[in-house]
């Protein structure tokens, strides 16, 4: 007795509409990413130009030249490792005591209950209403007082924590459900045990999203380190002060300006790459709740 095979299940295809609709949407990404991709494009071509093939509009240099390159770490004239030392222990510091503050502040505001937090966090929210331009003054006469002008620490006291973060942090403690602390009340945890134990440790996709967010902030920020430190020893530029000191009054050396530029980007896109799924799911459950 021979068997019959059994056909196989139709599988309908795709409308031509639903084809050309897909080609059309991949086109228009393919186009918007190429306007992001081109300038980082130029930027890297650039870095390998001689000075006089940088201000020509071509994309291939004539000829290729690394000495934009090397030029960044040989030249007495600006120093451009501790440039980015300085960057770097600056973006560490801060992102340490906001990861710490904003959490722990955060925390407080979703979970705690006491006299005026509301009145109170309005107030914080109250902030983020004032731009630095307007705040510039008497920050400034403050950190001068206070002996901290062009000194690391009067930008670390500047930084210790952002209202924005403090938001952020609040509102993904509010997508944690209570059971978590209700537990670790019954195991005899006080509030702060609670948070370092229990909440923090649920909070991991916010704070490193928090994280990057805060470190290409602090990496990229110029205002105030020109603001502390534009005016003396360059043993305390960070590298946002070094690339503008690349500029001088009568030549713009465009191939060592580029090419700091790509080292600046560097940090922040390993960074981004390696937390990307953390940033992409804390800021999504961040939002979730008010």
């Amino acid at each position: 007795m021979t068997s019959v095979a059994s056909p196989e299940p139709y599988i309908p295809r795709k409308a031509r509409s639903d084809v050309v609709r897909k080609l059309l949407l991949y086109a228009v990404m393919l186009a918007v990413a190429a306007i992001f991709f081109v300038p980082f494009l130029w930027t890297l071509v650039t870095s390998f130009k001689t000075l006089p093939d940088s201000v020509n509009f071509t994309f291939i240099p004539h000829p290729w030249s690394t000495a934009a390159w090397t030029d960044l770490w040989t030249n007495p004239s600006y120093h451009f490792p501790t440039y980015i030392k300085n960057s770097l222990f600056l973006a560490a510091v801060v992102v340490t005591c906001n990861l710490f503050l904003s959490a722990l502040g955060g925390y407080a505001f979703a979970r705690l209950r006491f006299p005026g937090r509301e009145l109170l966090f309005l107030l914080v929210l109250g902030t983020l209403m004032v731009p630095d331009q307007l705040r510039l003054v008497p920050i400034f006469l403050m950190i001068v007082h206070w002996g901290l002008f062009g000194s690391f620490w009067g930008y670390i006291m500047i930084n210790l924590v952002s209202a924005i973060n403090l938001f952020f942090m609040r509102q993904y403690f509010l997508t944690i459900p209570r059971d978590f602390e209700e537990a670790a009340k019954l195991d005899g945890a006080g509030y702060f045990k609670t948070f370092w134990r229990v909440m923090l440790p649920l909070a991991m996709p916010a704070i490193a999203a928090l994280a990057i967010l805060q470190f290409q902030g602090t990496w990229n920020d110029f205002f105030w380190p020109l603001i502390l430190f534009g005016q003396g020893n360059q043993d305390h530029y960070t590298l946002q002060l070094g690339l503008e000191h690349l500029h001088s009054l009568y030549r713009e050396q465009w191939p060592q300006v580029t090419a700091g530029s790509i080292i600046a980007i560097l940090p922040v896109l390993v960074i981004f790459l390696a937390f990307q799924r953390y940033f992409v799911s804390g800021t999504v459950s961040a939002g979730v709740k008010g």
